[in-house]
């Protein structure tokens, strides 16, 4: 049996077994991530080096949520992790997906696509770091050569590790055997805040007297807390005009880190991202499903509920949540529903 099917499977027992019983009233609140507040200090930023080729493998994952069915109390989600490697100008990728489905309100589903999005992308770096047996390493779609030592692994998010809201602690634990370097960098970190919440990163863009550097520490380590990584805010190049949080391994943290972190530069010029690495964009571009694929996968999950007598009223329990969508002229959700929105 594939993935795919299992998955469907799995569906249909959960909202059979909604239909017959209903859901779970409440919910359990997960752990959120802590506002970090701190007074910026100037003397903690520090140049980078500008890099303009440097001989090193960047692998980055992501993973992409897209609403193919969902009513009030229970939706139904594509699931896409993908990779994407850059090692000079060569470029590889691959992506796996699945169906999750998932009864509860709003909030519960939320709570859980965002654990599940950490478990794939977990899953998937994991399957690239524990290959050793060859030099090329089959995950998803192409073949690609595996890391070593010195090499680079970009994960999107904060540096939280096991638990609630994190990635695998046996990530953490083989990138650290492999003396791999692992690190992971924010679209966006609204947690991070001056002494008067304040927007931490424009603060600190705004004290910077170098074109590309680096704040460290924000943050230190703290892994009672699960954070596995020294938090920074880094600027990767001249001409973009954004900075990132990027969180540094713990066992990275005895090197000089603007030197570990200037080899960066070389993959942070790309005029589609400017200043955002190039490989984390590729992994978040890879992981889109086109809408034909969408389609497809919603076509099937209506034929397993039509087979199984549960789909007239799934599909009453749809309409009920859906008439907001039908006054925008949306037919199905995916065409606009990002997991935000779930």
């Amino acid at each position: 049996m594939t993935k795919i099917s299992e998955d469907l499977a799995e569906m249909k027992k959960k909202l059979g077994e909604y239909i017959n019983k209903g859901r779970a009233i409440g919910f359990h609140e997960a752990r959120k991530e802590p506002v970090i507040a701190i007074t910026p200090d100037k003397s903690k930023i520090k140049p980078l080096r500008k890099i303009e080729n440097c001989d090193v493998h960047f692998i980055a994952v992501d993973c992409s949520t897209r609403t193919l069915k969902r009513a009030n109390n229970w939706g139904i989600y594509l699931m896409r992790a993908a990779y994407a490697s850059v090692e000079g100008r060569n470029v590889n990728w691959g992506y796996e997906e699945s169906i999750a489905s998932v009864v509860g309100d709003r909030r519960t589903r939320s709570n859980f696509l965002k654990d599940r999005r950490l478990q794939l992308e977990s899953e998937m770096a994991l399957k690239i770091l524990y290959e050793e047996s060859s030099d090329d390493v089959g995950v998803g779609r192409n073949a690609l050569r595996r890391l070593s030592e010195g090499d680079y692994i970009l994960l999107d998010g904060a540096s939280f590790f096991g638990g609630k809201r994190g990635f695998y602690t046996s990530l953490y634990e083989e990138a650290l055997r492999k003396r791999v370097n692992l690190l992971t960098i924010s679209k966006q970190s609204p947690m991070l805040q001056d002494e008067k919440g304040r927007d931490l990163m424009a603060a600190t863009c705004m004290l910077a007297p170098y074109p590309i550097w680096i704040y460290y520490p924000v943050r230190e380590a703290n892994k009672d807390k699960h954070l596995y990584g020294d938090v920074s805010i880094v600027k990767l190049c001249e001409d973009g005009s954004h900075a990132f949080r990027c969180d540094i391994m713990e066992y990275l943290t005895n090197r000089e880190v603007s030197e570990l972190l200037s080899p960066l530069t070389t993959i942070s010029e790309d005029p589609r991202c400017l200043g955002y690495p190039i490989t984390l964009w590729l992994a978040h571009d890879f992981s889109a499903s086109s809408d034909s694929k969408l389609l497809h996968y919603h076509d099937q999950i209506e034929e397993m509920l039509a087979n199984a007598g549960l789909l007239n009223i799934l599909r009453v329990e749809e309409l009920s949540c859906s008439f907001p969508d039908e006054l925008h002229g949306v037919k199905h959700p995916f065409h606009w529903e990002r997991i935000e929105h779930v």
